[in-house]
């Protein structure tokens, strides 16, 4: 029998990933966060994966951190700020050479978790896949994109990747993961803060176009100070590009902020602020960004942090 894939986390990429793997045959075990979660969880039918209007739905079978079953891979899908203290609860679980796959948005907590775990192999994965709950236990797939996933200190690709493919996951193992977050970090930074200052979907940020294009040149000064220059390369236009194609959705630092959920600005503009400081660089506006947002969430009684 293949190695069950234990997914963390049952948001909206933890159940898209579990859904479409136990839609291909795969052995999957969602872990929850508590009994209660459990309970709920098991009350009901299983996972519901929406694809283009159609419903299914897939007994993916439930357990805590606290099951007996030990864990050769697993797929973390919890928000970034969750990641380690999630992991410590089923660190003991996991067998000598485990496996992770850490899905999180931003940069700081994969290191942190590969400092964590240092006898784990800890794949770094970034998506531009998209998808929402729109109700417990369901997810609707919202776009159609891609993961790229990676090993900095291990290049070759694990063999589990014929489960991504046979689960119609579209993926590419990357030798350059680190400038793919990268990139996805100044795309997000760029993006997501403004719409939660401007209240807007994606596409109106079509309306505040100086000010994305200056934050693009400072972070693009950033990247290219952190040994990036493959992620500061045309910035600006993939930014404006992303902008019109997602110009009817709202961002997920939007999403959070709206349902009052703890946002990951951490790991996006503070990752970003924290490297610009330790290379002593002077970005006036990202730090502005930056200063807006913290006043806006606690301004609106959420978490800066």
């Amino acid at each position: 029998m293949s190695t069950p894939w234990h997914i963390l986390g049952a948001g909206s990429l933890g159940t898209l990933w579990a859904t479409r793997l136990a839609r291909s045959g795969a052995p999957v075990r969602l872990i929850l966060r508590d009994a209660a979660r459990l309970a709920s969880y098991q009350a009901g039918a299983g996972l519901t994966l929406v694809e283009h209007g159609v419903e299914q739905t897939y007994r993916v079978p439930g357990e805590t951190a606290d099951s007996s079953e030990p864990i050769h891979r697993l797929l973390v899908a919890c928000k970034a700020y969750d990641v380690q203290s999630a992991i410590a609860q089923l660190q003991h679980r996991l067998v000598p050479n485990a496996e992770l796959v850490l899905l999180q948005n931003g940069l700081g907590s994969q290191d942190a978790v590969a400092a964590q775990l240092p006898q784990a192999r800890c794949i770094f994965a970034s998506s531009t896949e998209g998808a929402f709950r729109d109700g417990d236990w369901r997810v609707v797939f919202a776009g159609h994109g891609y993961t790229w996933l990676g090993d900095a200190a291990h290049p070759t690709a694990p063999l589990w990747l014929d489960d991504l493919h046979a689960a119609g996951i579209p993926h590419e193992w990357s030798t350059n993961i680190l400038t793919r977050l990268w990139r996805k970090l100044a795309l997000n930074c760029a993006i997501n803060p403004l719409t939660v200052l401007y209240q807007c979907r994606n596409g109106g940020l079509q309306d505040h176009q100086c000010e994305v294009a200056t934050l693009c040149a400072e972070l693009a000064e950033l990247l290219e100070c952190c040994g990036q220059p493959a992620a500061a390369e045309g910035l600006h236009g993939e930014v404006q590009r992303v902008i019109q194609a997602t110009a009817a959705n709202y961002s997920s630092m939007y999403q959070d902020v709206a349902n009052a959920r703890r946002t990951e600005i951490s790991y996006l503009l503070g990752y970003a602020c924290q490297a610009a400081a330790r290379h002593q660089l002077v970005l006036p506006h990202l730090q502005q960004v930056q200063t807006r947002l913290v006043d806006y969430l606690a301004a609106h009684g959420l978490a800066s942090n």
